[in-house]
Order: structure tokens, then C-alpha cells, then sequence
């Protein structure tokens, strides 16, 4: 029993259930006796191309992160799981170069990362992990350091192949970042030595790129001090300094993962100067000690840094240096680099020496003074500078900010008075503004030192009109009132150490990368203080007010730009202050409509302690704001409407004064971003929990502040928000679509933020729609989106149990429900609506239907109406509307419970053995009632309506409920002998209307959108749900309908006429599934000629439309049920064959969706099966194609199943021991022609050729099918027919086509999974079918042993000997095809590893290709054949040998080839075979020469090359 369980285990490697059961029980399973079948498994999971057809072993691949953790599960206890992944790796490795592309990379690569990541997760959860919350494995088969060493070893040299995947490169850095954790001295010396190997090489630029990203990922290993390993700090000062050629100007790539590497480095490491520890400490190893004289080489990095930076700088500026840019965007970089260099240098700032600092800002400060720079690079210069600021806040304000202040002074007294005034652009006095507003990011207790100097700066400034100047002076605003109003974090070094001590008492280098307690963090926050807090009020008063009072008096008489500067100025105020006001107090909106039996808002809201400090202003300053730019706005908007900019800046205001509290935004790093990806990159899970660098916790606290601050503090909907919110929506219905899309933002922002906000909106979206007036289209269009959007909000599902608790509030939603529908009803037979407002409408009905409230009367007559419409997309609606109100009125199924004993106690047979408590899957006697084995209709009715159906096909598959619940097949039909409600008798009378259903059915045929020209489920569904509940009341005017379209005479209308056909007929039958047995009789006896007459007139154009139309028949049907289909369908198995050919093969077309009852109609299949039987040499192409697939769908539930089998349905065995004797036959009489007269032409005129060859072309056909339909297709009569299928090839002729078949066929066989007693006997057969006299077959067979073993390769280990022997014998086979189809497939089964080159095999080769094939007979020289062919089997070996390694140099390669380069003068069979051996070398190795080249000797290297190299000869 277990080992069933586990030999079916491994077919199901993407259920989780699998991965979860190994991971949660490791020790507790011994998977050993299974690791070849999983492994088996697992390879042929990953659906690599095989052969020429590229065909892949399972058509799905599996999820590999289920498969890599069920691998790492099984790792450990001395288990071979290690060894059977490295043998796996080993044959898939040259699947993984880069040169190999496919969609099957993605997989491989992804392999290798959920490997590593699930790897440390295990070592983490066996010595991390508490034991209380997490799984601990026993102590037995926990990892040992042996296991780890192994394991990544065992994927390095994979991960460092997948890194120059240019696709799947980040897959496998991450990798590489996870091995480094594990064991960093196996995997950082091998990343650096290829780092340097790729500065060197100037052909493969892309090797430089690749390799960056890797050491990004890894860096914290190369610069962290563990007892393990401690050699990577020796590379990091080599590294900074051999990555700056990557900051390249013209490779945006490049550039950008070099700073990204630098940064990553520098936040980890402290730029100080260690050299002279060596002479102060004793306690260095080597190792520091090399590390600590390294260091002195910082400045040197710095210097060159920054002097790169400088260049890009002087570059960049002086390519627009004598131009004007009109255009904003020419003023940008191509490629943005501030903020990496800006974090760069800061890192280098906060962690370096004084000394150093001094040179930085020396060095700097020089640059910044000797130019004014222009727009396109104030970025990166201002970064220089905010990152000295926030690295060493004190100093850089020291020496910079009296110097800007000074300029800036300079600047206006020196000038004449119209600077203020002027619109141009002053470059020098704009760059000054920039550093100045950099300068104020500094904490602000260092500014108030400065606040003297900076007031009389901005006295100066404020009032500039021009737009950069004053830009420049809002973001100085906005940072100096943030800087001295928010929280945020002053310090994020490694560690909190004075960084000039000396080093008796602290080595830095002990410090780099390492983690550190969240217990001892010494975090250092900037908190406002009382007198940063007056700065704040002070500038608020001298500023704001002043601004506010200027444009409340001449905001209308200024021009744009002025007005512009105002608002600008008086809005950075705001952002800036904003943190100190509080809301707005006024009173709460109780009107709103919220559906909550508990209080939605808590009466307890959070107050953070920097609003409970409030400025000391006259007024609430939002209120103020509210009031004077809204009654701005207002005059803005009826006066100057053209002023864009003006009235998108001011509606700005509207949201943050409801919902912006402060938000301090300027910090280095773009901390969400930045935040998730850095603690990803350098987070190591083997730290243990809380272990992490210092600055990434203080980053993480600071984010959380910062989601703490963005809390909603508004509370409910409040009056004044409410009054925001329309003033807003009357903007978003703007006539210029710039201020329109700004206002709709910030609405919809709103009403994401106060729940239920929306609802204040809707009468006025209503009286907009009401409008009689001549429609603003912009108005309406918006507005539509808003009510649709509202209104599938306003009306949710109604649940039952609301309905019991809140009756009367349910019946005031469904009463507004029906209003709602009623007006929207009214408003679609408006004559004045364009017809997309009638679809929008129409829509907006079909959102707002209910699947429990029945629709309005109207409703209904307007979804009728709308059928007949002239335009397409309104009936479609239409006919969606249609279904959801005949589902509303289908009447209730019965259902019934009985037990199994009880349902077939009624047969009147005996009872047979139940299965309720185990699975057994398959036929069994007490499910093959379910069957249509047998089968008699009922008779009467009442027999029918008793009669148990489950249509679903997995019942009483697998074992028994002991209660099975079935509806009746009763059901209650609307009729005109009872009276109807009123809304079935709206439905019943239209359709009963001849006119209406005809010209229904005519606009159906004119649909001619793409879509509209397939099958349409719709239209099926509307139809199946009118027969379903009015019975045969519409059948003789569909009847009617039916008959005229099968006959269209149109022919461009004959297509859509017999898809509306199709449609109907499918709706007829699937609906009439409840009818009563007088009823299906009436419909049947009709319905039965019609589909004759359609089947025999198919063709191209129809056949898919009917094909769908049984499909929808038969799809989740019980085939009892459906008897009178399977009946007709039998009918056209049995058809007569006639000279329409198409029309046969689309009859058997139709034939094959009996496939879809499954398992439950085995007599059917068997009765196909025969007939099938006598047509498999018919006459025509087509037709023998669409038997081979029915033939295969007959044979495909031959199933072996867990517990049981299939014993009802077609054998495969038996019906090819029925054809074995007359293929032998047809085979005999095929190679009675010469091979090359195989073709058209001599079929034609030789009748009994012609059938036996097509009849084996079907018999190929039918096992190329049976693979694709059967879910266990190997057999064992399919191994028997293997050997024909390889001797047909000698009687494939001219017939390309059948060529690829017959290859397409054998490789299926070669594909599938095959256990241990298929294997061996296919071992036989190949041994026997390689020595017949036929070489095509012996060619064909040992083609065929490569496939078989790669995709069978763990299962196929014993038989390594006789397969070795198989194919060194076809290597000296007499026929030159089958030795070099050997020959590829010796080098493959090198390649994958299923046979080990030696040393011997070497040998044998070498002296098998000095074979002397001369002799002396006669005194003349004779060629020996047979020495000939010996000769050349062993160059083909040692061919096959060099090929086996198309991307890398193992120690056999160099001297295969120089055996090689001796027969180069050998004959030309054997100088062909050698020519394209070293021609396919060259051509694979190319890329990598560079290193390759080092495995050979400087001989061997000159000899190598005189043979690749093609000589010319010149006269």
C-alpha cells in the first residue's frame, strides 16, 4: 500500500501538498527507494526542447519552487539527494548558457534561486528558528557544514554560468547572493577573479555589467569580518577603485550598476584612514593587516571620484552652455544619476575622518565656486552639496552658507533694480538660490545659529518673478520649514563612534558590515524644539500673510507668472506649517448612507505629539487657506479660465488643507523604494532575528514614523471637506482636460480617504444627467464615469441573512434599486440620446441587476427591445440582460438525498460490493450503472423523472458519498395554459412574435466584429435559458428560423447564418435537459433530420461552429441523459463513406467531442473502435487523420490506476496485436519499390501500394495521437510497435511530410516516462533492431536511445553498460548514417552525463583512429573497409568527445583534439567528420576563447590554431 502511494507520488510534483508534506516532515520520510523516479520526474518537469521538433516531455512545466523545496527537504542523513541534483545539473548544464535561449530559461534559472532560498530557510529553521513557532527537524537529519559545503558546490559554477543571462540575470544574482551566505569563501573569490578577468576583456562589455550587479548583491559578505571568512575585506578597496571605468556617460547600464555597487559598499564600510594601526596594534591577523595599509588608498578613491562626477558635470554642462532651452525636459540628464551619487557621497561623508571630510569639501566647494552651472546639471551638483549637509551639517554650513548668503547679496547689489522684475532667467543668481535651498535641509538646531541670514536671504528673494529663481526659493520654503518642523533621523553610520579616536580602542575595519542589537542602536532623531517652533511661526507671519493680503488685492490685475509665484510661495508656506495646524474643526455630515450596525469611525483618534503643539497663529491657517484661495479660485475661474497653470496650482491647495499633517519628504533616500529593496539585498538570515545593520533599523523606524504621520487624521466627512469636495467636482468637469484630470486626482483621493465621501455627489450627478440643455461632452463623460463608478458602490449584493435582520432597511435599498432602474429604463427611450450614452446606460442596467430582486417590468421591455437594435454593442448588452432575467425566473430544481444502496435497489439486480471508505479509482461494479453500458431509456415518465443523473464526470469515479444529492429531472415550465407572472409574460409574448424572433436571428448573423464571428456563449446561454423555461413554446418559430438559415443562399451571409444556427440548436438541447420524455420526442423527432441534413453538408467555414455547438452538448452531461445525442452521433460513425472527403473528416471531427462524456461511455468507444478498424487505409489524407485522433481518444482511458485499472474501455494491446500482422504485410509491400519511387505519382497507379501505405501511415498517426490524448500512453503494445515504427522509415520515399511524422512519432515514445521493465525492454529491442540488416531502422533506433535516456535518464542508470555497448557498436556499424547518428548520440550521453569519459575510453579512441586501412595485394595498396570503418569510428569518438563540452574546456577536450588534428590528410570521409567537429568547436567556444584558451599547452594552442585557421593559396 505505501509503496503505491509513493511510485505515484512523484507524478504530481506541482501540488503543494507534496512539497508541504516532505518540508514539515523531514526525518520522518525515507525517500531513498524513490530519488531515481523523482529526479526522473523532476527533469522531464522542467520541459526542455528536445530532438529537431523541439518537442518538450510534459506540456506543462511544473512549478519549480514546489519542486526546489521538496529537493531541499530530502537533502541531509547520508542521503544520495545531493548527488542525484548534481547529476541532474550536470545534464541540463548547456541548457543553461546564455547562448541557449528559450522560454525554458526562465525556469532553470529560477530553479537555482528557489534552491538557495529554501536551502537558508532550512538552515535557519534547524538552528535560528524558535522551536515553539517553526518546525524543527530531528537532530539526525538536520544540515550538517559537510551538507552545506556540498550543496554549494554543487551550484556555484550553474549560478556563475546563469549570471551573464542578460534575461534572467537578477534571478541569478539573487542566487549568488544566498550561496555568499552560506559559504562566501567558495563563492566571493570566484565572482572577484571574474570581475577582473571582465575590465579586462574588450569584447563582452556586457560580462562587466553582469558581474557589478553580482558583487552589489554579495557585497556584504566581501566587506564583513565573520570567524568563517574575513579575506573579502582584502578586494574592497581594489574594487571601489577598478569600478570607476563604469561611470560612463554614454552606458546608462553601466553606470548605473557601478554606483549601485559603490553605494552598496560605502553604506557598509568607514572611509578612514587605518593605515598606522599596524604600527599601533598587536593584535592584527595578516589578513587586517593588509586590510588596514589598503585603506590608505580612500583619498585616492574619493579624489577620483569626484573628479569623474566633475567631468560629467562639465560635460553635460557645456553642451547647453551656449544655448536656450525652450523646452523643460531638454533641461534633464539623459540619465539620472543624482540620487545614487548623492547617497554615495553622503555615505562617504557621515563615516569618514575629519581629515578626509576636510578634502571632500575643499575639493567640492572649489568646483561649486569656480562656475555657475546650467539647469541640465544643478541636480547632481545640489546632491554634491545636500549630501554634505546631511553627512556633516555643522561644518558645510560653517563654510558654505555665509558664502551663498554673500553672493546672493552681491548678486542684487550689484545689480540694477530689476532683478525682481525680470523674467529672464539669471543662470549665476538662480545656481546660488539652488545651493541655498540645499543648504537649509540641515537639522534645525544648526539653522538656527544661520536664522538672521537666512530671513534676509529670503527678504531679498521672496518677491523674484522669474520661474527658476523663485521655484528655487519655494523648495528653500519648504525645506527650511521641514527641517526645523518634522521628525526625522539625524544619523545613520554603522556604528555611534567618534571617528577621529584613535585606534587603540577601536579598529574600523572590525565594524564594516557588521550587524548590530536593536537593543543598542543609540538612534539619534531630530524632535522640534520650542525655539526652531517660534522660527517657524515667525516665518509663517512675516511671509504667508503678507503673500495672502498681496493676492486677495491684485491677484486678478497680475499677470500669469506673477500670480503663478504668489500661489507657489504661499503654498510651499503651507506644506512647510502644515505639521503644527490641526483640522479644521466643523461639524460632521450625518446625511450619509453607511451600512454598519457598530459605529464606523472610533471616537478615540491618535494625536502625535508634534500637533499638540500648535502654532501660534491669529487663525487656524487652513481655514484661512480655505476661505481666501477658494474665493480666489472662484474669480480665477469666471475671469482668467485661461490661466491654467494659476487655477491647477491653486485647486492644489483643496486636498492637503482636508488631509496633509506634514511629511518630512527630503531625506537621501526614497525610503519605500530604497527601504524594501536594500533590506532584501543585505538582510542575512543567519544572523538571527533583530540582527541588522544599524542604518537599515533606523530606516525602518523612520518608515514607520513616516506611516504613522499619514494616518487618516480627518475622521468622518466633515462640512467643510464636503464643501471641498464639491467645489472639486465642479473642476473636474472643466472644460481644459489638464484641470479636469488634477481635480478628478485629488476628488478620487478624497474618497479613497473619508469612507462613504462619495455619496455627497450623487444629486448632483443626477441633476447634471436631468440637463435639458444642449450636453457639455467633457461634462457628461466625466460624470458618467463617476455615477458608474458610485453606483456599483451604492448597490451591493443583498445577503440572507440581512434580510432577516434589517427587513424594512433592505426594502428601502430594494424599492431605491427599482426607482433607480425604472429611470434609467425612461431614460434609454429618449430619442435624443446618441447611442453611446444609450450603451452607457445600458451598462450601467446591467451592473446594477441583482441575481435575488426581480427587474422592473420596464426593465424587461427595454432589454426586449434593445435586442432588435441597430447596433451591435447594444445587443450585446442586451442579451447579457436577457439571461440574468431568465435566470430570474427559472423555476427551483428538486432535489433528492438517497445512498447509493437505495438508487440501485431500484435496477432490480443484485447489489454489488460499495466503495465509501477507500479510493479506488476506475471501473468497479458499483459505479458502472453510470455507465451507458446497457442502458435502456425510460419509458414512462415517471421512470424518467426518478432516474438518478450526476452529470458532473469525477462522480463515483474514486469511491462513494455515503449520501448522494441529485436534482429530479423534473422541473416546472411556464406554459399558456397556467397563468404567468407578469414579467414571464413580457418574455413569453415577444418571442412568441414570428416577426421579432426573425429578425433577432437576422441581426445575430450580421455581427462582424472579429469576436462576434466565433461561437458566441451569450447568445447560446440566452437561448438555453428561454427553452429551459418556456419548454417547446418558441421550438416551431425557432424551428422555423433554424430551417431558413441551414439554407442561406447569400453566400457571404452562410457562415453567420450557421453559427446563429449552432447557437440555437445548442440552447434547444441543453435547455430541454429537464423536459419530459413527450416533450424530447417531440424535439428530437424534429431536431434529428435537421442535424442529418446540416451533417452532411459541412464545411470549412461551419464545421467549428457546429463543433462547439455538441461540444456545449456534451460538456458536464451524463451520457444517459443525453442517449438521443450519443445515438446520433453513432449514426455518423456508421455513415457510409462518400466522395466528400471533407465532409467526412468533419463528421469524425464532430464524432471526437464524445471524448467529453469520458469514462462513462466505454460500449460507445468499443463500437468506434471497430468501425475505425476497417477505414484505416482510407483513401483520403484528411479523413485518415481525424481516425487517427478518434481511434486514439477510443484508447485513451486504458488507464493503470492507483488501486485499480480500466478494464471497459478500447485496449491499446489488443488493437495493435490486431494490426501487427497486416502492418508486417503493408511494410512488405511498400519495400517491394525502390525507395526513391515511394512518391505521388507511382501511388497512384498502384492501388495495393497506395493502401498499405496509407494504411500505415495511419497507424503512425494513431500512436502519434495516443500521446497526445492519453494520460499513460506507453504500453505494451506500443513497445512492440516501437520496432516498426523504426523499420518504416525505409518505405517513408520522397514523402516529406510522413518523414517528419514517423520522427514526430518515434520521438513521442522517446519522451514519455518509461519505469524500470519498459526500459529494459526497449534496451532489448534497441540491441536487436541495431543489428538487423536494415540501416534506417538501425539509424532511427540509435537516434532514438539519446532521447529515451535523457528524459528517462535516473531510471535508465543499470542499464549504462548495455546501452554503452549498443552505441560504441553502431559507431563501427559498416553504414556511414548510423555512425554518425552514433556519434551524436555518444556526445550527448557524455553531455548529460549518463556516460563518464575516462581516460581509457580515450585511449581506445586514439588507437582505433590509427587504424592502418592499407594493404598490399599484388604489390598494389587496397583500402580495407573494414579498417576504414574502424579508423573512422574512432575519430567519431573523439569527436564525440569534443562535442560534448560545447561550453567549457574539461581535461579530455585538449588532447581529443590534438588525436584529431593528426588525421587531418586522412581520407575525405574521415577529413569531413573532422572538419565539422573543429568547425562546430570554434563556433561554440568562441565567445569564451579568452579563457578557454588557458586549459592548452602554447603547442597545443599553435596546432589548434593552424587546423581552425582555412588556408588560401594565392598565384
Amino acid at each position: 500500500m505505501v509503496i503505491g502511494v509513493f511510485q505515484h507520488l512523484a507524478k504530481y510534483l506541482q501540488s503543494r501538498c507534496v512539497e508541504n508534506m516532505a518540508w514539515h516532515n523531514i526525518g520522518y520520510i525515507d525517500w531513498e527507494p524513490w530519488m531515481s523516479q523523482i529526479f526522473t520526474r523532476i527533469l522531464r518537469g522542467f520541459s526542455l526542447p528536445m530532438g529537431k521538433l523541439q518537442k518538450t516531455p510534459q506540456k506543462y512545466p511544473h512549478f519549480v519552487s514546489h519542486v526546489a523545496k521538496w529537493i531541499v527537504a530530502m537533502i541531509g542523513n547520508r542521503s544520495s539527494c545531493l548527488q542525484y541534483l548534481a547529476d541532474l545539473l550536470v545534464s541540463i548544464r548547456s541548457f543553461y548558457h546564455p547562448s541557449n535561449m528559450g522560454t525554458f530559461q526562465k525556469n532553470l534559472v529560477e530553479f537555482l534561486l528557489k534552491l538557495t532560498t529554501y536551502f537558508v530557510d532550512r538552515v535557519h529553521l534547524e538552528r535560528k528558528a524558535h522551536p515553539v513557532w517553526s518546525f524543527t527537524p530531528l537532530p539526525s537529519h538536520r544540515l550538517t557544514e559537510e551538507n552545506i559545503t556540498d550543496f554549494v558546490n554543487c551550484l556555484k559554477e550553474y549560478v556563475f554560468i546563469s549570471i551573464f543571462n542578460q534575461t534572467y540575470m537578477e534571478t541569478a544574482v539573487e542566487a549568488c547572493h544566498y550561496l555568499s551566505i552560506l559559504r562566501p569563501e567558495l563563492i566571493i573569490p570566484c565572482i572577484i577573479e571574474k570581475h577582473f578577468l571582465a575590465i579586462d576583456n574588450i569584447t563582452e562589455p556586457h560580462r562587466f555589467t553582469s558581474i557589478i550587479t553580482c558583487l552589489t548583491h554579495i557585497a556584504r559578505q566581501i566587506v564583513q569580518q565573520t570567524p568563517s571568512y574575513s579575506r573579502g575585506q582584502i578586494y574592497v578597496l581594489p574594487l571601489l577603485i577598478s569600478v570607476l571605468p563604469g561611470i560612463d556617460l554614454n552606458d546608462f547600464k553601466k553606470t548605473s550598476v557601478t554606483l549601485e555597487f559603490l553605494d552598496t559598499m560605502l553604506m557598509q564600510i568607514t572611509c578612514i584612514d587605518c593605515s598606522s594601526a599596524v604600527n599601533i596594534r598587536t593584535d592584527l591577523t595578516e589578513i587586517e593587516r593588509e586590510v588596514c595599509l589598503s585603506t590608505s588608498k580612500f583619498e585616492d578613491f574619493i579624489n577620483e571620484f569626484l573628479n569623474r562626477i566633475f567631468h560629467i558635470i562639465e560635460i553635460s554642462s557645456a553642451e547647453i552652455s551656449d544655448a536656450v532651452t525652450a523646452d523643460a525636459n531638454d533641461n534633464k540628464l539623459d540619465i539620472d544619476i543624482q540620487p545614487k551619487v548623492t547617497s554615495i557621497l553622503f555615505n562617504i561623508v557621515q563615516q569618514c575622518s575629519s581629515p578626509i571630510f576636510q578634502k571632500i569639501r575643499v575639493k567640492i566647494l572649489n568646483f561649486l565656486g569656480s562656475q555657475c552651472l546650467s539647469p541640465k546639471v544643478r541636480d547632481i551638483a545640489s546632491g554634491l552639496v545636500r549630501a554634505l549637509v546631511k553627512g556633516n551639517p555643522v561644518k558645510t554650513l560653517k563654510y558654505l552658507l555665509p558664502e551663498i548668503c554673500k553672493s546672493i547679496k552681491n548678486k542684487f547689489n550689484n545689480s540694477d533694480s530689476t532683478l525682481l522684475t525680470d523674467y529672464k532667467d539669471d543662470i549665476e543668481l538662480t545656481w546660488y538660490l539652488v545651493v541655498f535651498a540645499e543648504l537649509l535641509r540641515a537639522r534645525g538646531d544648526v539653522l538656527l545659529i544661520y536664522k538672521q541670514l537666512i530671513m534676509s536671504v529670503f527678504h531679498q528673494c521672496i518677491q523674484i518673478v522669474n520661474k527658476n529663481s523663485y521655484n528655487a526659493v519655494a523648495k528653500a520654503v519648504v525645506n527650511l520649514l521641514e527641517s526645523l518642523s518634522c521628525s526625522y533621523p539625524v544619523d545613520y553610520r554603522l556604528l555611534v563612534i567618534n571617528s577621529d579616536e584613535t585606534f587603540d580602542n577601536f579598529l574600523p575595519i572590525r565594524l564594516w558590515g557588521q550587524y548590530v542589537d536593536i537593543d543598542k542602536v543609540q538612534y539619534q532623531f531630530h524632535i522640534p524644539s520650542i525655539d526652531e517652533i517660534d522660527f517657524v511661526y515667525e516665518f509663517v507671519d512675516t511671509f504667508l500673510y503678507p503673500e495672502l493680503a498681496r493676492l486677495n488685492e491684485k491677484g486678478l490685475k497680475m499677470s500669469n507668472n506673477e500670480r503663478l509665484r504668489s500661489l507657489t510661495i504661499i503654498r510651499s508656506i503651507a506644506i512647510g506649517a502644515f505639521c503644527f495646524v490641526p483640522p479644521i474643526e466643523s461639524k460632521e455630515v450625518q446625511s450619509l448612507m453607511v451600512q454598519s450596525m457598530v459605529p464606523h469611525y472610533s471616537k478615540y483618534q491618535i494625536r502625535l505629539s508634534k500637533n499638540s503643539t500648535k502654532l501660534k497663529c491669529q487663525e487656524n491657517l487652513r481655514l484661512r487657506l480655505f476661505i481666501d484661495i477658494g474665493l480666489f479660485l472662484d474669480k480665477l475661474v469666471e475671469n482668467h479660465s485661461d490661466d491654467v497653470l494659476s487655477i491647477q496650482k491653486a485647486l492644489g491647495f483643496y486636498w492637503f488643507i482636508s488631509d496633509y499633517y506634514g511629511i518630512y519628504e527630503h531625506g537621501i533616500y526614497d525610503w519605500p523604494k530604497d527601504f524594501s529593496s536594500r533590506e532584501k539585498l543585505l538582510k542575512n538570515k543567519l544572523c538571527g532575528e533583530g540582527q541588522n545593520l544599524r542604518f537599515l533599523i533606523i530606516q525602518k523606524m523612520a518608515l514607520k514614523i513616516k506611516e504613522l504621520e499619514t494616518i487618516n487624521h480627518g475622521g468622518p466627512l466633515n462640512e467643510i471637506t464636503k464643501e471641498i469636495i464639491f467645489r472639486l467636482f465642479e473642476l473636474s468637469i472643466n472644460r481644459y482636460s489638464e484641470v479636469r484630470r488634477n481635480a478628478q486626482n485629488d476628488l478620487f483621493y478624497l474618497f479613497n480617504r473619508i469612507p462613504f465621501s462619495y455619496q455627497v455627489i450623487v444629486d448632483r450627478i443626477v441633476e447634471l444627467l436631468k440637463n435639458t440643455s444642449e450636453p457639455d461632452h467633457d461634462q457628461i463623460k466625466n460624470t458618467n464615469e463617476k455615477s458608474i463608478c458610485a453606483a456599483k458602490t451604492l448597490w451591493h449584493s443583498l445577503e440572507a441573512n440581512e434580510m432577516q435582520q434589517i427587513e424594512e432597511y433592505n426594502q428601502n435599498n430594494i424599492h431605491s434599486y427599482n426607482r433607480l432602474m425604472e429611470t434609467l429604463s425612461l431614460l434609454l427611450k429618449d430619442s435624443s440620446l446618441t447611442w453611446k450614452e444609450q450603451k452607457i446606460t445600458l451598462s450601467l442596467l446591467c451592473n446594477l441587476r441583482q441575481n435575488r430582486v426581480p427587474m422592473p417590468l420596464s426593465c424587461i421591455e427595454t432589454f426586449l427591445d434593445c435586442l432588435i437594435h441597430d447596433h451591435i454593442e447594444i445587443r450585446r448588452l442586451a442579451i447579457i440582460g436577457i439571461i440574468s432575467i431568465c435566470r430570474l425566473q427559472k423555476p427551483p430544481h428538486i432535489y433528492v438525498e438517497k445512498s447509493l444502496e437505495e438508487i440501485l435497489s431500484n435496477n432490480g439486480k443484485p447489489l454489488p460490493h460499495i466503495t465509501t471508505d477507500q479510493c479506488h479509482p476506475g471501473d468497479r461494479e458499483d459505479n458502472l450503472w453510470l455507465t451507458f453500458n446497457d442502458y435502456k431509456p425510460p419509458e414512462t415518465q415517471i421512470e424518467w423523472e426518478e432516474t438518478c443523473f450526476l452529470d458532473k464526470p469525477f462522480h463515483g469515479y474514486y469511491t462513494w458519498p455515503k449520501i448522494i444529492k441529485y436534482p429530479m429531472n423534473k422541473r416546472v415550465r411556464y406554459t399558456k395554459d397556467h397563468e404567468m407572472p407578469k414579467d414571464v409574460t413580457i418574455l413569453y409574448d415577444r418571442f412568441m412574435n414570428k416577426q421579432f424572433v426573425r429578425q433577432l436571428t437576422q441581426l445575430m448573423i450580421l455581427n462582424e466584429n472579429e469576436e462576434q464571428k466565433n461561437f458566441d456563449k451569450d447568445q447560446f446561454v440566452m437561448f438555453k435559458g428561454l427553452f429551459r423555461n418556456f419548454g417547446l413554446a418558441f421550438f416551431d418559430n425557432f424551428m422555423e428560423q433554424l430551417n431558413e438559415l441551414v439554407h442561406e443562399k447569400i453566400t457571404k451571409k452562410q457562415e453567420g447564418s450557421h453559427r446563429v444556427a449552432a447557437q440555437i440548436v445548442a440552447g434547444m438541447i441543453c435547455g430541454s435537459k429537464n423536459w419530459t420524455l413527450q416533450m424530447l420526442n417531440e424535439l428530437w423527432g424534429k431536431l434529428t433530420p435537421f442535424l442529418t441534413e446540416v451533417c452532411n453538408n459541412l464545411n470549412s467555414e461551419i464545421k467549428l461552429h457546429w463543433n462547439k455547438c455538441f461540444f456545449y452538448i456534451i460538456v458536464n452531461k451524463d451520457p444517459r441523459r443525453m442517449f438521443r445525442v450519443i445515438h446520433f452521433l453513432c449514426t455518423l460513425v456508421n455513415a457510409k463513406s462518400t466522395l466528400n472527403t471533407f465532409n467526412e473528416s468533419a463528421r469524425w471531427h464532430l464524432i471526437r467531442n464524445l471524448d467529453k462524456f469520458h469514462w462513462r461511455i466505454p460500449t460507445v468507444w468499443c463500437e468506434v473502435y471497430k468501425h475505425i478498424a476497417e477505414l484505416l487505409d482510407h483513401s483520403s489524407l484528411s479523413v485518415r487523420i481525424r481516425i487517427a485522433d478518434v481511434l486514439a481518444l477510443s484508447m485513451s482511458h486504458d488507464v493503470t490506476l492507483f488501486n485499480n485499472q480500466s478494464t471497459r474501455q478500447p485496449n491499446i494491446n489488443v488493437f495493435l496485436d490486431t494490426i501487427s500482422v497486416r502492418l508486417n504485410q503493408a511494410i512488405d509491400i511498400c519495400e517491394g519499390l525502390p525507395i526513391n519511387l515511394i512518391s505521388d505519382q507511382i501511388l497512384k497507379t498502384d492501388l495495393e501500394t497506395q493502401r498499405a501505405f496509407n494504411f500505415i501511415e495511419t497507424v503512425v498517426l494513431t500512436n502519434y495521437y495516443i500521446f497526445d490524448s492519453s494520460q499513460q500512453p506507453i504500453k505494451n503494445g506500443i513497445i512492440r510497435l516501437f520496432p516498426f515504427l523504426c523499420e518504416i522509415k525505409s518505405v517513408a520515399g520522397c514523402d516529406e511530410n510522413f518523414k517528419a511524422l514517423l520522427t514526430a512519432s518515434r520521438l513521442c515514445v522517446g519522451i514519455s516516462y518509461l519505469d524500470f521493465s519498459f526500459l529494459n525492454t526497449f534496451v532489448q529491442q534497441l540491441s536487436q533492431i541495431c543489428v538487423s540488416t536494415k540501416w534506417h531502422a538501425s539509424r532511427a533506433a540509435i537516434e532514438f536511445v539519446q532521447t529515451m535516456i535523457f528524459c528517462n535518464l535516473f531510471n535508465a542508470r543499470p542499464y549504462v553498460k548495455q546501452v554503452h555497448e549498443l552505441v560504441l557498436n553502431c559507431l563501427s556499424d559498416e553504414h556511414f548514417e548510423v555512425r554518425i547518428a552514433a556519434r551524436s548520440t555518444l556526445s550527448d550521453l557524455y553531455q548529460c552525463g549518463y556516460i563518464q569519459i575516462t581516460s581509457k575510453e580515450l585511449n581506445n579512441f586514439g588507437l582505433m583512429s590509427k587504424t592502418n586501412y592499407f594493404t598490399k595485394i599484388d604489390g598494389k595498396k587496397v583500402i580495407l573497409s573494414n579498417n576504414m570503418t574502424k579508423r573512422h569510428a574512432g575519430v567519431l569518438g573523439l569527436c564525440a568527445i569534443v562535442l560534448s563540452s560545447p561550453y567549457d574546456i574539461p581535461i579530455h577536450v585538449p588532447d581529443a583534439l590534438m588525436l584529431l588534428c593528426e588525421h587531418l590528410d586522412d581520407p575525405d570521409l574521415i577529413q569531413k567528420s573532422i572538419k565539422q567537429c573543429l568547425s562546430e568547436f570554434r563556433r561554440t567556444h568562441h565567445d569564451s576563447w579568452h579563457e578557454h584558451r588557458e586549459r592548452f599547452t602554447q603547442d597545443q594552442l599553435t596546432i589548434l590554431a593552424d587546423a581552425l585557421v582555412s588556408h588560401n593559396y594565392y598565384i
